[in-house]
């Protein structure tokens, strides 16, 4: 596995490369995927059945064949294997407790001259989810994308997920029956986010997309934000290690390839203040490949977007990774809690060598839908409030408005709006 060192000549070029991790070719997929959107916007239901004949390879013969029965979801849950049951069971109570705690309040505020100031909290109708399929199945994407909108009260929930060949996995047809999905269908890609954005005759208009898919997924979510709300544009998935002279390094390997048999395009960065540690994770990195099911994917990923940094101290550390704001951060270091103050920027921070990234994945509880590509400097895990929106509330009595009328109406004139500065003269006792 490549290893910088920040002495070296080199390095402040080689760090800009790895900021630059999640520059993806958006621009040169905007073309094919707004002649997709056009597509579905002109033509609806019949674009999708197009679209799905000549990117998933199945024949639709009728709009209703999209929808996966709600039956189909029920027997595959009764068919898996008892313990993977209770996983997901498991998986999914933790999860909705976790996000239970998300849940912001409404609140209201009494002035003494009788104003009545406050918030209202109030879940969207409809929440579209997409969920990704094609070179792996994701049932834990599903509970993570669906518990939220659950917890935040959403009436309706609409699922779409690729279908190669038309056949959906057991695991996430038994997934939707334990989160009640009663609308699921068998649509995929950049078609997917334009149906839920615009709506077709099968498939309802939304007022929120989330969930995570490959480039032409997220172009067509930034492209379709503002008709819709979106959570966020996630790229390939990374992680970064903080590892200091006492972290294991067959543990540090074993938890970079966890990203890096994601695809060939996730990044895995180990951050360290050892030189030993550098070196004899490397050596465990080639070691364990040799033994991974998707060997081919995880070193194509090592080779082009991971690497080990060797600093000079724990603070430049700290002080990369914050800059590199990775999706998943472990901090592998004696008392890891100590460093939690100085982290700034992470989508989900794993603390402790007992605690590997993949046990936030699927188990934890906290979200696994995270912001990638150095977006954690801005963006937030997928959680309730994605699924909420809020409206202020103003209630003015005779008193407040011949307290504080006549400075609002004098702000209106000196904007020069004097129907807003009439209106509120006309309520003022003369």
């Amino acid at each position: 596995m490549r290893i910088l060192n920040t002495k070296d000549k080199t390095f402040k070029e080689d760090f800009e490369n790895i900021l630059a991790r999640a520059k993806t070719d958006i621009k040169g997929v905007s073309k094919i995927v707004n002649n997709i959107i056009d597509e579905i916007i002109s033509d609806g239901d019949e674009a999708l059945i197009r679209h799905i004949s000549k990117f998933d390879k199945w024949e639709v013969e009728n709009p209703q064949d999209l929808q996966i029965d709600i039956k189909d979801m029920e027997i595959a849950y009764n068919n898996i294997d008892e313990k993977l049951k209770s996983a997901l069971h498991t998986a999914y109570d933790r999860i909705k407790s976790y996000h239970e705690k998300q849940i912001p309040k409404s609140w209201f505020e009494f002035e003494k001259n009788g104003t009545i100031l406050g918030q209202k909290v109030s879940a969207v109708d409809t929440a579209g989810l997409y969920i990704p399929g094609g070179k792996a199945s994701y049932p834990s994407s599903l509970l993570m994308n669906a518990i939220p909108a659950l917890v935040a009260g959403v009436e309706e929930i609409i699922v779409c997920t690729p279908t190669p060949d038309g056949e959906v996995n057991e695991l996430l047809l038994a997934a939707m029956h334990i989160c009640e999905i009663k609308k699921a269908y068998k649509v995929g890609g950049a078609s997917a986010i334009a149906a839920m954005a615009y709506g077709t005759k099968t498939i309802k208009k939304v007022d929120v997309i989330t969930g995570p898919g490959n480039i032409f997924v997220a172009t067509a979510k930034k492209l379709v934000f503002g008709e819709v709300h979106i959570d966020m544009i996630a790229g390939p998935s990374e992680i970064g290690i903080l590892a200091d002279k006492y972290a294991k390094p067959k543990y540090l390997a074993i938890d970079l390839l966890s990203q890096a048999e994601h695809d060939e395009m996730a990044s895995s960065i180990l951050i360290t203040w050892d030189e030993t540690v550098a070196h004899e994770t490397s050596k465990e990195v080639d070691i364990a490949l040799a033994d991974l099911e998707r060997k081919e994917i995880a070193q194509k990923s090592i080779n082009d977007r991971g690497c080990i940094i060797i600093t000079s101290s724990q603070e430049e550390a700290i002080k990369l990774m914050n800059e590199i704001a990775p999706e998943h951060l472990e901090v592998m270091v004696q008392n890891a809690f100590e460093l939690l103050p100085k982290i700034k920027h992470a989508g989900a921070i794993f603390l402790g060598e007992n605690t590997p990234e993949p046990i936030g994945d699927y188990i934890a509880g906290p979200n696994h839908t995270l912001p990638t590509g150095s977006t954690a400097k801005f963006y937030s895990p997928l959680n309730v409030e994605n699924f909420l929106k809020k409206s202020s509330v103003i209630s003015f009595s005779k008193e407040a408005i011949n307290e504080l009328g006549e400075a609002c109406a004098l702000l209106a004139d000196t904007e020069g709006l004097s129907a807003h500065a009439k209106s509120v003269r006309i309520r003022l006792d003369k």
